[in-house]
C-alpha cells in the first residue's frame, strides 16, 4: 500500500566512470598560506573561520556530493550516515532485499570493492573531504593562539580530522594489532602543497594512529568540556581517542577515556527503548548529525538516512521495498527479557505482526478499508527493524528530518567493560560487573554475563555491542578489530548473497579509487578481491 514519492529508479549496473582531474579535495585552498595570511584571516573575518567550522558538520550531510562524477543521481549521496549503511552492509549482522531497490546492494554483494566503483568513490570523497575542511580551518588557527573561540574551532578540527583517520585506517587495511607496519592511506598535513598531495604515498597503520592520537590529544587539551548539539566538544574527543585505544589494545588507556567521555551523559532508560527510538538527540547522544527540516538532505524526500532505515517513515525505500532486518541467529540469542528484542518486528504463525514497542493499534482508513501499521507500511518480512523512530515519532510521517547518531554513552559503557575486562589493572570479573550493571540497568533486569575466560569475555561483549549499535556503522569496525569471520548461511540472508568468510578475508580491504591514484601515483593500492560466490564457505 505504500508510496514512495519522487522515486527515481536507476538500474545497478557496470558503471563507465571517468577519474576526477584532481584529488578529492584532500588539502588546503591554494598551494599554501604563509602565516601572516592566516592570522589575518582568523583575526579580521573571525565569521569566515566560523563558516568553515560549521562546513565541516554539514559536509557529514550533504546531497549528491558526487552528482558530478557520477552523471547522475545517486540515493546513497547523503552523507556520513550512508557510510554507516554500507559497512554495516558488509557484515553479518543487516540483511537487506537484494534487489534494484536497494541503494546499498553493491555493498551486501562485496561488489563494491573495485577501482571505479560509486560506492567506494563516495567512501573515499565523503571522508577525505571532511579531512580537507579540517585541514582548512587547522592551518588558519595557529596553535599558539590566545583566544578561546579559536581554539575552540581548531579543537573542533583536530577531533574531526582524527574522527576521518580512524574510519579511514580501518577501511583501508586490517586492523591495528599484527598490521602496524602494512600500509593503510596518505597522511594529508594542513601545510602539505598541491604538489606535495600529488606525490603522496600511504601511510603506515602505525603512522595514521600516531597522527590520531597526536590529533586528539591537542584536542582535548583545548576543547570545551560541553558546546553545541551536533559538534564536537572535550567529551567527543575522549570518546574517539577510547576507540583508538581499543582498537590499539591500549586497554587501561581507552577505560579511562570511556569514562571521562560518560561523565554528563546517561543511557536511554528501558522505557525510552520500550518504543521506536534513536531519532532524535537527547541525553545519550555524544555526538550525532543535528538535521531540520530545512536541510536538502530532507527537501531531497528519500535521499536521507531515514528512508533507507526508517520502517516507519512514509517517504522511502525501507518499508515494503528495502527494509533493513537483523540476522536471524542473533536475534535468537535475545533473551525475551531483553528491552532490545523489540527492536525488530516479528510474525507469529498466525501471520500477525508482533513487536512489544510498535503501537499496533495505529490504523489508517483508505478506500473503505482500515489497515495497521505493517500493512499500511507495507512491511514484506520478519526480523524487520522497528528501533529507528520516524521523525517527531509519527507513524508514516514523509517528512524525514531524523538526527543520526554517531557516538552514545552506552557505547563508552561497553568500551569500559571491555577494556577493564582485557586490561593488565583489571580483571575479566571487573569488566563483567561492569556489563552486567549496565544491562541489567538499561536494558534486561535479568541479565546475567556467563563468561569465564577472556575469550568467552570477549564475545559476550562482542554480542551487546552487536544488538545495542545495530545499525550504527559499528559493526564492520568490531569484526575486523576483533578479527572475527563473517557468518550469513544459514541466516535469513538471501540465497543470492549468502556466504561464509573467514575473520580477515582478502576482500576485507576497501581499494582505493582510481580518482586518488590516478592524480597521486605514489598512492599504491591493496590487492582486488574477487567478490564472494553465494552458498560458498571460503
Amino acid at each position: 500500500m505504500k508510496t514512495i514519492y519522487k522515486l527515481i529508479a536507476i538500474a545497478f549496473g557496470a558503471l563507465a566512470v571517468a577519474a576526477c582531474s584532481d584529488d578529492l579535495d584532500t588539502r588546503p585552498e591554494g598551494d599554501t598560506m604563509t602565516e601572516d595570511q592566516k592570522k589575518e584571516i582568523y583575526e579580521q573575518n573571525p565569521e569566515k573561520l566560523e563558516a568553515d567550522v560549521l562546513s565541516l558538520y554539514s559536509s557529514m550531510i550533504e546531497l549528491l556530493a558526487i552528482e558530478d562524477w557520477y552523471g547522475g543521481q545517486l540515493h546513497f549521496d547523503f552523507g556520513y550516515a550512508a557510510v554507516m549503511l554500507m559497512m554495516d552492509s558488509w557484515g553479518q549482522d543487516m540483511p537487506s532485499e537484494d534487489s534494484s531497490y536497494n541503494w546499498f546492494a553493491s555493498s551486501q554483494d562485496m561488489t563494491d570493492r573495485t577501482q571505479t566503483s560509486p560506492l567506494g568513490y563516495f567512501i573515499w570523497n565523503n571522508l577525505y573531504k571532511q579531512l580537507g575542511l579540517a585541514n582548512q580551518v587547522i592551518a588558519t588557527v595557529p596553535a599558539e593562539s590566545e583566544d578561546a573561540t579559536s581554539l575552540n574551532f581548531r579543537g573542533q578540527a583536530l577531533a574531526v580530522r582524527a574522527f576521518d583517520y580512524l574510519n579511514l585506517v580501518q577501511l583501508y587495511q586490517y586492523t591495528y594489532v599484527g598490521h602496524e607496519n602494512e600500509l593503510a592511506v596518505p597522511i594529508i598535513a594542513e601545510t602539505m602543497t598541491n604538489d606535495e598531495a600529488k606525490n603522496n604515498p600511504r601511510a603506515t597503520v602505525a603512522e595514521v594512529y600516531e597522527q590520531i592520537l597526536s590529533d586528539l590529544k591537542e584536542a582535548i587539551a583545548i576543547l570545551p568540556e560541553t558546546g553545541v548539539s551536533g559538534q564536537v566538544n572535550r567529551k567527543v574527543a575522549y570518546g574517539l581517542r577510547a576507540r583508538a585505544h581499543l582498537l590499539m589494545q591500549n586497554y587501561d588507556q581507552a577505560y579511562d577515556d570511556a569514562v571521562e567521555a560518560a561523565k554528563g551523559y546517561l543511557p536511554y532508560s528501558i522505557a525510552e527503548v520500550s518504543k521506536p527510538s534513536f531519532n532524535a538527540f537527547n541525553h545519550a547522544w555524544l555526538w550525532g548529525n543535528v538535521i531540520s527540516e530545512t536541510n536538502d538532505v530532507v527537501l531531497s524526500g528519500i535521499v536521507n538516512f531515514p528512508a533507507h532505515m526508517c520502517s516507519f517513515t512514509g517517504n522511502g525505500y525501507s518499508p515494503g521495498y528495502s527494509g533493513r532486518y537483523i540476522n536471524s541467529q542473533l536475534y535468537s540469542r535475545i533473551p525475551d527479557t531483553d528491552v532490545r528484542k523489540g527492536w525488530w518486528a516479528t510474525v507469529h504463525e498466525d501471520g500477525q505482526w508482533v513487536a512489544p514497542n510498535v503501537d499496533w493499534t495505529w490504523a489508517i482508513t483508505y478506500n473503505g478499508s482500515a489497515y495497521n501499521i505493517a500493512e499500511w507500511e507495507g512491511w514484506q518480512a520478519p526480523y524487520l527493524n522497528v528501533k529507528f523512530g520516524a521523525y517527531n515519532d509519527l507513524y508514516d510521517n514523509a517528512t524525514n528530518a531524523c538526527d543520526i547518531p554517531l557516538m552514545r554513552v552506552e557505547e563508552m559503557l561497553l568500551i569500559q567493560a571491555e577494556a577493564k575486562g582485557l586490561s593488565q589493572n583489571g580483571s575479566v570479573a571487573e569488566g563483567k560487573a561492569i556489563l552486567e550493571s549496565f544491562v541489567q540497568t538499561y536494558r534486561d533486569p535479568s541479565y546475567t554475563c556467563t563468561a569465564s575466560s577472556k575469550e568467552e569475555f570477549i564475545d559476550a561483549v562482542w554480542f551487546q555491542r552487536r544488538i545495542e549499535l545495530w545499525g550504527e556503522g559499528q559493526s564492520w569496525f568490531d569484526i575486523m578489530r576483533l578479527k572475527k569471520p563473517v557468518h550469513r548461511l544459514g541466516t535469513n540472508f538471501e540465497s543470492t548473497v549468502a556466504w561464509n568468510l573467514p575473520a580477515e578475508a582478502s576482500i576485507f580491504p576497501l581499494i582505493i579509487p582510481e580518482a586518488e591514484t590516478n592524480v597521486n601515483p605514489a598512492c599504491t593500492n591493496n590487492p582486488i578481491a574477487a567478490a564472494p560466490q553465494a552458498g560458498q564457505t571460503y
